[in-house]
């Protein structure tokens, strides 16, 4: 049955020649999560840093089993509303396809060491346009996810993407939430025209103008990471008894909140931490409800903006408490803070030693990246910011264990024998 809720508008795919995608046996929202699933970009996930750093031990959580988690939540999220909601049926309904492909690419743009690896390639980028996690994502998306060129998004995908629609230059003192200035052709594609730069103030009121899709994956990824981090936390030791209790007494929490370290630290007497946090996530995945959104310029355009996720606050209350507990007991850490130190040091280091041998004028550089990385180069030459970017874009691809492995290689006296350099 055909779904009503979406329109040509919205399954338009960016194009170069502005052409349509050949005829399908899948829908146009199936081909956008099919061709997230087979890209190297989705692969190298599974060794990139989501609290502990990849290949620690075998059981905590990467990006990509957080990717998995959320496209599940975020899947469990739309059969629900479709189920309970007034506001939708059969052949009105938000697309599960639509909010898995959003959910499985969330993360794509995310550099190796986690946000730590975030935070060093912006401060190095901070004078030629910035890095931002997200802004990769888009990147990614539109330009170089196969190869030079991006996958052809649907509208619809694409804006289910976009968590931040704020240009760097507006905001150029911000350490996060904003799109490369480059990006503005993505964002008009996005809404149909440039109407966001005068509708909309940059910033928060921007960032957060999302479509009900986009709503829809960042609640399944407030729950993903906010309940997760917490067993995760658990299990390497970080969140125990005398932490958890010093925090709450030192933090001043409510009764809401000590009721919920209350059963936190029962959980951990019991060993149950794993099975409560699940549970939590049906509980966290009832409390999203669907609402007509307030009148906006993209209501005339497509159902997308005529409704919203309306996230019960009580829930959204707790969700923000296991992600504090986690900031200060985990992030903060000496054991994670050291992490971030090694992330600093090894990318860092890396965009010196690729920086100094491709932008510093040496007359003949030397081989240290991959041909088709030195092509992409060679056409930026003269360029000293976009040279930046693609070097840039090479850490920003890398794993947690591909990018210490380099710096090794490029750094470190005692390694470098023929069988290292294989």
């Amino acid at each position: 049955m055909p779904n009503s809720f979406y329109n040509a508008f919205d399954t338009t795919p960016l194009s170069g020649d502005g052409g349509s995608r050949p005829e399908d046996y899948r829908t146009p929202f199936q081909i956008d999560r099919d061709r997230i699933l087979y890209t190297s970009a989705f692969r190298r996930l599974q060794n990139k840093t989501q609290v502990f750093l990849s290949g620690e031990y075998d059981f905590y959580r990467t990006r990509l089993t957080h990717s998995l988690e959320v496209a599940q939540i975020g899947r469990s999220i739309c059969a629900r509303l479709k189920a309970t909601s007034d506001l939708l049926e059969e052949g009105h309904h938000i697309d599960p396809d639509l909010v898995e492909a959003a959910c499985l690419s969330h993360d794509l743009g995310h550099p190796p060491f986690g946000h730590a690896g975030e935070r060093v390639l912006h401060e190095l980028m901070r004078e030629r346009g910035g890095f931002e996690g997200n802004a990769q994502t888009l990147r990614l998306l539109t330009q170089t996810i196969y190869g030079d060129r991006g996958m052809a998004p649907t509208r619809a995908f694409l804006d289910a993407t976009l968590k931040y629609k704020t240009l760097f230059s507006e905001q150029p003192e911000a350490d996060n939430h904003f799109v490369y200035d480059d990006q503005r052709a993505q964002l008009e594609f996005a809404f149909g025209s440039d109407a966001f730069l005068s509708e909309l103030e940059p910033g928060e009121e921007r960032n957060g103008f999302k479509s009900v899709e986009c709503q829809v994956m960042d609640w399944a990824d407030d729950t993903a990471y906010s309940l997760n981090d917490i067993v995760d936390g658990a299990n390497a030791g970080f969140i125990n008894l005398e932490n958890l209790e010093r925090w709450a007494e030192a933090n001043g929490v409510d009764q809401a909140e000590a009721e919920h370290i209350e059963t936190l630290c029962r959980a951990i007497r019991r060993r149950r931490v794993e099975p409560l946090m699940g549970r939590r996530v049906g509980d966290f995945i009832a409390a999203a409800e669907v609402a007509e959104a307030p009148d906006n310029f993209m209501a005339a355009e497509t159902a997308r903006y005529r409704y919203r996720i309306a996230v019960a606050p009580e829930l959204a209350a707790e969700s923000k408490l296991y992600k504090r507990i986690s900031l200060d007991l985990v992030f903060r850490s000496p054991q994670l803070q050291q992490l971030d130190h090694k992330a600093d040091r090894v990318l860092g280091e890396l965009f010196s030693i690729f920086a100094d041998n491709y932008l510093g004028g040496r007359r003949r550089p030397l081989r240290l990246l991959p041909e088709e990385t030195e092509a992409a180069l060679a056409a930026v030459r003269g360029d000293e910011a976009a040279g930046a970017r693609v070097i840039c874009d090479t850490l920003a691809k890398m794993t947690d264990r591909f990018a210490i492995r380099t710096y090794r290689r490029l750094a470190d006296p005692e390694f470098g024998s023929i069988v290292d350099l294989v």
